[in-house]
């Protein structure tokens, strides 16, 4: 059994920036999230607005943005716990916050994933956390994997019409398991839950590729998957019995408004980095 890591490793694990960013100041937070928070309501989008604010603040990696982000949407003033909303407000925001930020994990990956769940659990109060869903859904069984895999291949088939066929050959020809991976990934975590709205932060289709559209725009260099989700916000206008923040979400205004909102806060919360290498240079 091995206890302790060699002290040679030990101290190349502190190198190379090994910490997540530090939350900008909540001050500078409130700023950006009044800012677009204002303009989604005059939009009616308000749970839109939560998902990719959730999304962007976990792809630039500052976990403790989340908790910030929780408190400014769950208080009158985020600086006061006694000025919390209800608890049935609360935990749906909570729930769709903790939603979005799993179905992240398609496009940016496990490890800032962790880091943000655990930064938004850690803002959590005991009477939220404890009436959040505790017991898995998507477990994967005999009785549910065909179900599932219907499913992930649907939302793939959605997304990326009339090139589904081809773009599934295409990574099916990298690795014979990668799209197999990823059709039953689609369909355990990023396609909406089968049972709607009784799902607790359950995100609707339109929702989902929100989430894509966030994740991959703030992890910047992955151009072609980006447009692919892109265009999968756009076509989910064809999506069945949509309530009325999901048309204007997958129009071409609203999915404007996603990217150009993703963009003004990666440029708040990064701006110190870029001011720090400049520095260096």
């Amino acid at each position: 059994m091995v206890k302790h890591l060699p002290p040679a490793v030990k101290h190349l694990l502190t190198l190379r920036n090994p910490e997540a960013w530090p939350s900008p100041s909540a001050g500078k937070l409130h700023g950006v999230f009044s800012r677009t928070l204002n303009e989604a309501k005059q939009r009616n989008a308000e749970n839109g607005w939560l998902v990719l604010s959730t999304c962007t603040l976990l792809t630039t990696n500052r976990p403790a943005s989340l908790g910030h982000l929780y408190r400014f949407v769950t208080r009158s003033n985020p600086s006061l716990a006694e000025s919390r909303k209800s608890l049935a407000e609360v935990v749906y925001k909570a729930a769709l916050m903790r939603e979005a930020a799993l179905k992240s994990v398609i496009f940016v990956g496990v490890p800032r994933t962790i880091l943000s769940l655990t930064g938004l659990k850690d803002a959590l109060e005991e009477d939220v956390y404890a009436a959040l869903r505790k017991t898995s859904i998507r477990d994967a069984t005999p009785q549910t994997i065909e179900a599932t895999v219907g499913r992930g291949q649907a939302l793939w088939n959605s997304i990326y019409q009339p090139h589904a066929v081809k773009l599934y050959n295409k990574l099916g020809d990298l690795h014979p398991d990668f799209i197999t991976f990823i059709i039953q990934a689609y369909g355990t975590v990023l396609s909406p839950l089968p049972r709607g709205d009784l799902e607790q932060g359950n995100l609707t289709r339109a929702l989902g590729s929100v989430v894509g559209t966030a994740t991959l725009r703030a992890e910047g260099r992955v151009g072609p998957q980006l447009t692919s989700h892109v265009f999968g916000l756009l076509k989910a206008r064809n999506e069945e019995n949509l309530n009325d923040e999901d048309k204007y979400l997958s129009s071409d205004e609203g999915t404007e408004w996603v990217i150009r909102t993703v963009d003004e806060i990666i440029d708040a919360v990064t701006s110190e980095e870029v001011s720090l290498a400049k520095g260096k240079l």
